[in-house]
């Protein structure tokens, strides 16, 4: 049971994202609540052969900045301040000498150079499972539950700095993921959580063998020097540094905790904290994932269980790289030069307030327009598609436009279609786990009512939305910083703080047309998996 004073322990917990950085002032008593948030912007660099990176002084300026702007405007005392974590983009791969500076700018998720380690690890020998090295592949299957085998997974990048900038790879120190380069920004410290460690897949993930793999690491050549060490979300890294607390306008040695992946983090901060509790995540990219307590995979529909900030649990995961951001794009392409969204927007200084102006526009506009947008399909692969078919090389497309076909069911088109991925994400997710009929929906999409109406109608699941669904990841690291403090005795008790807020319900009358539309928007990866081959590969 929760057990706090009555004046409650305030947390600084932060959400960097692929567009920005969030930081959160949370106050914990018999409920998380949130007191402030402020969003700092940072750009993504992509490069003509697949790439996409960032700075990493953008990330660490964006988290100083935002909490100096939060103590500000909250007038709070940083001596109030009782722990710190980070909830944040995964599979990123940053390279760091021993002063703890990135060596080159780090490789996002989206990132997809590295074909050929691909290709010079998996595809050669024999026998083979489809592509792979079938042996290569079974030895990583029985050691770390699954297979890097994307060019978006961190080992590829790390490799992929040793094939094409050997002068840079031999001055690192340790190879981390996003939030590991943060903590030891804070603390000095190199470390890496349970979750990122996985998602190296080179990590032993057998229950009582928890640890790097030696065998592993030789076989895909990588140094284990350049392994740091792996440590728990509730687990403190080290106190905050003299020279971090004077950038974020805090004191030294507030407890810095170990964090986790925004996935990981958002499944505890939705509430969906029991057994196969599922959600969904609408945030830049977007994915659907359940709670699970066995190592998991579905080669087939790229779907695997990664160990998550729940001890002796996993969150079983399939992902899709491009989801929100579509509305980036509707905004951009659709909405600006008709509908005269925006007008002001270059002039507000506050992101967040822009983001809430799009929701918005979003409940007012597709609210307005008939469900199932005049039939008009929209595929959302902007980035690529990952599961459940993994291929870079898909794209976005509108089908089935006629004459009398408008921007406005365009827009809605979008949203749709963002909610039939997750729907084909669902159902490979359930060829593991039971049937779920309700599903907690979180990230800046949840935000939007007609968009959950959407996702309940095509889903035909009832879709629950906590209070402040965007904040989700957030949620989940003050709770990984309450549980690491002690105020909460473990995430089970945590789920009484995060209740419903609202609930949609599939209704009956568009189920024959979206079941439909969803038949028609599976075979349209299918008939075209080869022409987007044609026209990306």
């Amino acid at each position: 049971m929760v057990s706090l004073s009555e004046s409650g322990t305030y947390i600084l917990a932060y959400d960097l994202g692929t567009t920005g950085n969030k930081s959160c002032l949370y106050r914990i008593s018999d409920k998380i609540e949130l007191i402030d948030a402020y969003l700092v912007e940072y750009p993504l660099y992509t490069t003509d052969d697949g790439g996409a990176e960032q700075k990493a002084d953008d990330w660490w300026n964006a988290v100083c900045s935002s909490t100096q702007e939060i103590i500000k405007r909250t007038s709070i005392k940083p001596s109030q301040i009782k722990g710190i974590t980070f909830s944040s983009q995964m599979q990123g791969s940053v390279v760091v000498d021993k002063e703890g500076k990135a060596l080159r700018n780090p490789m996002t998720y989206m990132d997809q150079r590295s074909t050929a380690q691909i290709a010079k690890y998996l595809y050669h020998g024999f026998p083979r499972i489809d592509n792979w090295n079938a042996l290569i592949g079974l030895k990583s299957l029985y050691i770390t539950g699954g297979l890097a085998a994307t060019p978006k997974d961190p080992l590829w990048k790390y490799l992929w700095v040793k094939d094409n900038e050997p002068e840079v790879f031999k001055k690192v120190y340790k190879w981390l993921d996003v939030k590991d380069y943060l903590t030891l920004q804070c603390t000095g410290k190199y470390s890496m959580t349970y979750d990122s460690a996985h998602l190296t897949w080179v990590y032993n993930t057998r229950k009582g063998k928890l640890g790097w793999s030696k065998s592993l690491c030789k076989t895909f050549d990588v140094n284990m020097e350049h392994l740091p060490a792996v440590i728990k979300s509730t687990d403190i890294i080290g106190g905050l540094t003299q020279q971090a607390a004077d950038r974020m306008g805090l004191i030294p040695g507030i407890p810095v905790f170990g964090g986790g992946g925004d996935t990981f983090l958002t499944a505890v901060g939705s509430g969906a904290l029991d057994l196969y509790d599922t959600h969904i995540y609408v945030g830049t990219s977007g994915w659907v994932a359940a709670n699970i307590d066995r190592r998991t995979v579905d080669i087939a529909n790229f779907v695997a269980s990664i160990l998550g900030a729940i001890p002796g649990e996993y969150v079983y995961t399939a992902e899709q790289e491009t989801s929100g951001i579509c509305l980036q794009w509707v905004r951009d392409h659709l909405a600006l030069d008709e509908i005269g969204m925006y007008l002001d927007a270059q002039h507000i200084m506050d992101k967040t307030k822009e983001y809430d102006s799009l929701y918005e526009f979003l409940n007012e506009i597709v609210e307005q327009t008939p469900p199932g947008a005049g039939g008009l399909i929209f595929t959302p692969w902007l980035h690529g598609n990952r599961s459940p078919r993994e291929d870079a090389n898909a794209r976005g497309m509108f089908f089935n436009l006629s004459l009398t076909t408008g921007k406005r069911q365009m827009i809605r088109a979008v949203l749709e279609g963002v909610a039939f991925h997750k729907r084909w994400m669902l159902e490979a997710i359930e060829k593991k786990i039971p049937y779920q009929k309700s599903i907690r929906f979180v990230g800046g999409g949840a935000k939007s009512d007609v968009w959950c109406e959407i996702m309940a109608d095509i889903t035909g699941r009832n879709i629950e939305v906590p209070k402040n669904p965007q904040n989700a990841g957030t949620n989940g690291a003050a709770i990984v910083c309450a549980v690491g403090l002690g105020l909460i005795k473990s995430f089970k008790d945590a789920k009484q703080l995060i209740p419903v807020d609202k609930v949609y319900r599939p209704r009956a009358q568009y189920k024959a047309m979206y079941d439909k539309s969803f038949s028609v928007f599976r075979e349209l990866y299918k008939q075209n998996k080869k022409l987007f081959r044609m026209m990306n590969g």
